[in-house]
């Protein structure tokens, strides 16, 4: 497994993170996400990326479990606060409160004594940014989280936290978009993407249109147990991208990357990762199996011809627009 530097810090992440946004503690029973896991550190991935809401809290936990027995030093543990995580007004937004207490119940659930990547996971409209970057300040100079990062925030907030970054001499090193073949918002047509004053864009989720040729199809119900019908928050993100017109898309790319020699998953995670500026591509597994099958894509070059068409059979449906990037107006 390769390993790339994260943004432009001296922290190295394997360029396939292993994610369990969506599968453990709610579609998947503790054992096989155990084994999904190991099978991760077996295939030499040493990134770990989860949230504090993901599967209401449950999801760390599961984590923290798995990677109990294994050396710390070699991990590179990294979760997210901003969310609900209980019923109280203060249960969520990135006030210092809420960042200070959430930051704690992770390192419980996580069972670590400190958290190499801390990010927050929306932008919060209702904290003045500066108390939320003296907070995340604090967290860092306790020992108890080494760098700080953000998931889901626009250009010009990322430009601004970077700003305070700075003048808190506090390692701000990266941004978690959402970013994969049919979701580009976050990349300009015909450039890369940007990187804001210092915080370069690093942790990428790769959300592979690798499952639709094989679980769905146009016309189709979802199929029972798909990460579509999960209702602790997998099911509104999918299902998204479950439009008939989306999903012919993805059916008339697969001869062309069938033709390739490798599978839709491995073209998707493939693709993430041929940006220069990508530190990882984030992706889950429901399966060990399936993390045997994602990791060669670390390892795959790209023909530009095949690229080249691919996007374009993809076009009509790949979203562009920046704006799409955006954090509730309110807490939520």
């Amino acid at each position: 497994m390769q390993h790339r530097y994260l943004g432009r810090s001296g922290l190295k992440v394997s360029a396939i993170a292993y994610g369990n946004w969506i599968t453990h503690g709610s579609q998947v029973d503790d054992d096989t996400a155990t084994a999904a896991v190991h099978e991760a550190l077996d295939q030499g991935i040493t990134t770990f990326d989860t949230a504090d809401v993901y599967a209401a809290t449950r999801a760390e936990a599961v984590m923290g479990a798995a990677l109990a027995d294994q050396r710390r030093e070699s991990l590179e543990i990294c979760t997210k606060v901003y969310w609900p995580t209980g019923s109280g007004p203060n249960d969520r937004g990135l006030s210092r409160k809420h960042i200070q207490e959430s930051c704690e119940a992770s390192l419980r659930r996580l069972r670590t004594d400190h958290i190499d990547l801390y990010q927050a996971h929306r932008y919060d409209h209702e904290t003045p940014l500066e108390e939320t970057m003296v907070a995340f300040a604090d967290l860092v100079r306790s020992g108890k989280v080494l760098y700080i990062g953000v998931s889901e925030w626009d250009a010009e907030q990322i430009t601004a936290a970077a700003g305070l970054a700075a003048e808190l001499r506090i390692p701000f090193i990266s941004n978690q978009p959402q970013y994969s073949l049919l979701w580009r918002g976050v990349q300009p047509a015909g450039g890369p993407p940007p990187a804001p004053a210092g915080a370069g864009p690093s942790l990428w989720p790769a959300p592979a249109p690798g499952g639709p040729p094989r679980k769905y199809r146009p016309g189709e119900p979802v199929p029972e147990g798909s990460r579509a019908t999960d209702d602790h928050g997998g099911a509104g993100f999918v299902q998204r991208l479950l439009r008939d017109e989306v999903l012919e898309a993805v059916q008339a790319m697969k001869p062309l990357v069938d033709a390739a020699g490798i599978t839709m998953a491995q073209y998707a995670v493939a693709w993430v990762l041929r940006n220069p500026d990508v530190g990882a591509a984030i992706v889950g597994a429901s399966r060990p199996e399936q993390l045997t099958e994602n990791v060669v894509a670390a390892e795959i070059t790209l023909d530009d011809d095949l690229v080249a068409a691919v996007d374009a059979v993809l076009e009509p449906v790949i979203e562009r627009d920046p704006r799409k990037t955006v954090s509730p107006p309110t807490r939520p």
